[in-house]
């Protein structure tokens, strides 16, 4: 069983890392990718390992904290590790479960993948086995969900996009230029991922 992996990043595409440890790729299925983009040198990612008939599959995350949430959403009924994986995009750990604990099933059902039967459960399912996860945040009602709240982070969405694009070399101009497009196609709304594909797109149209 592989508990976490330490190396440095060989390869990046919108739904996996490829990570270079000792002279082996491992390829690595993360909430968002272009998080490690931002990573130069050697660094560790948290892994949930699976295998199947068909493949062996790694999941990876930043910090204990979402390998642990992950592997909690996919005890749910219903809720796949790529379902789970989606989920973790669309939000950060405290959002999500201060979400359960409040049994915010508006703020559920805006994840991809998760329809109000879903929330349900994993409202019932997960509500009692999250103690110990985001606990000072909680107390501090930092990551409270509130229509404002939600307003607030797709602005934080490109924050973190345009950081990611930043660290990949692109200029603050051609950044500018990119987020006045995708605001044109009404997509400032969007998770992280979705916004660096589509503004990727975009700059290498521009070209």
């Amino acid at each position: 069983m592989i508990d976490y992996l330490r190396g440095t990043m060989a390869h990046l595409e919108s739904e996996y890392v490829v990570l270079d440890v000792q002279g082996v790729g491992y390829r690595v299925f993360c909430p968002n990718p272009y998080l490690f983009a931002k990573v130069t040198g050697e660094q560790t990612i948290y892994i949930h390992y699976q295998s199947r008939e068909d493949a062996t599959l790694l999941f990876g995350f930043p910090t204990r904290e979402e390998q642990r949430l992950f592997r909690k959403l996919i005890e749910v009924s219903g809720i796949g590790p790529r379902v789970a994986l989606g989920i973790l995009t669309g939000g950060t750990p405290d959002q999500l479960i201060t979400a359960i604990y409040q049994e915010n099933l508006t703020y559920l059902t805006k994840l991809p993948g998760i329809g109000k039967k879903t929330a349900q459960r994993m409202i019932l399912d997960l509500k009692d086995k999250l103690d110990g996860l985001s606990a000072a945040s909680m107390q501090t009602g930092l990551f409270a969900v509130a229509a404002e709240e939600d307003q607030a982070a797709e602005g934080l969405s490109w924050q973190e996009a345009r950081e990611a694009l930043r660290a990949l070399g692109y200029t603050e101009s051609e950044l500018d230029r990119t987020w006045l497009a995708l605001k044109k196609q009404g997509a400032e709304a969007e998770p992280v991922d979705v916004l660096m594909k589509k503004a990727l797109g975009l700059l290498y149209l521009a070209k």
